[in-house]
């Protein structure tokens, strides 16, 4: 098979470049996640695409290629799993994806997070975990109430993630990350908690979400990562179905807290910078506590 007749569309440059249908988006990346395209290909898939950006109609596609390929988490009784999409990592900030997921259960949810390192130059969520003793799953189990887990994405898609490996020999981000980051791995009801790095991307990313119907909180974070900035309150928009059930935006003002960050930023002084915040609550950042407090509501609304 070939999806050269797809690349013809989508490599004409960003003015001459054409849209793909959703159906024809899913087929390209079915044969994508299945291997069946060459390396070249490929490439030039992940080039073109880096030039052209996604339109939510083709996210959707990708997304509906992928949902048919993943490996899901089971859903326990029917309950409810906030999912925690990690990919970018941190290299200015401390990585408080961790963090977050320990305050959602120990609100009573079921929180999975799932992602990989697809370059070695920031803290991995992964790694933070395993410095505060969380638990990873290398085979996919329904989660208890108040647990956290971590899902490597190779457990989840192995085509996925040799797509998303392509940035070690490229440099460049893909589609792939992305869709990454609108999946729901979930065989059940399922809150996605997904950001963006850049503010171009805010408006495709809830369109996608309001194309697949999800349940989800999408915001600018820290570093691409899901976790709130804490540093300052920023605009965050919760949606049910995938409409907009409420939007805060506190136009971008920064933190009373002005939180003192730890000296290191690897994964054992982020460990530990985040173990004082729990023996310690108040010195939790506003903005995190506020989006925990979101995305309860939320939940609870799902529910």
């Amino acid at each position: 098979m070939s999806i050269s007749h797809f690349i013809r569309e989508i490599g004409r440059g960003k003015q001459g470049a054409r849209d793909l249908s959703r159906e024809q988006a899913a087929e390209l990346m079915g044969q994508v996640l299945d291997g069946k395209v060459s390396d070249l290909q490929l490439g030039a898939f992940c080039i073109a695409m880096r030039i052209k950006g996604e339109t939510a109609q083709e996210m959707a596609g990708f997304l509906d290629a992928t949902a048919a390929r993943l490996n899901t988490l089971p859903s326990a009784q029917g309950q409810l799993t906030v999912v925690l999409p990690s990919y970018n990592g941190s290299r200015r900030l401390p990585l408080l994806t961790p963090l977050l997921a320990w305050l959602l259960a120990q609100q009573g949810l079921r929180v999975l997070v799932h992602g990989g390192n697809t370059e070695d130059t920031r803290v991995s969520t992964a790694d933070v975990m395993q410095a505060l003793g969380m638990t990873q799953l290398n085979q996919l189990r329904p989660l208890q109430t108040n647990e956290i887990a971590f899902v490597p994405t190779e457990v989840l898609c192995p085509g996925l993630w040799q797509l998303l490996q392509i940035r070690r020999a490229v440099g460049l981000r893909n589609s792939g990350h992305s869709l990454v980051k609108l999946m729901n791995p979930v065989a059940g009801p399922a809150l996605l908690v997904t950001s963006y790095t850049h503010p171009e991307y805010e408006a495709s990313m809830l369109e996608t979400l309001q194309l697949t119907k999800a349940h989800a909180m999408l915001l600018r974070g820290t570093e691409g990562e899901p976790v709130a900035d804490p540093r300052r309150m920023r605009k965050s928009t919760l949606l049910l179905n995938g409409l907009v059930h409420d939007i805060h935006d506190p136009n971008d003002m920064a933190s009373a807290d002005n939180p003192a960050f730890p000296i290191g930023l690897d994964a054992a002084a982020t460990a530990q910078y985040i173990r004082s915040m729990i023996e310690a609550p108040s010195s939790i950042p506003t903005p995190i506590q506020h989006q925990v407090s979101l995305l309860c509501k939320l939940a609870t609304a799902i529910c």
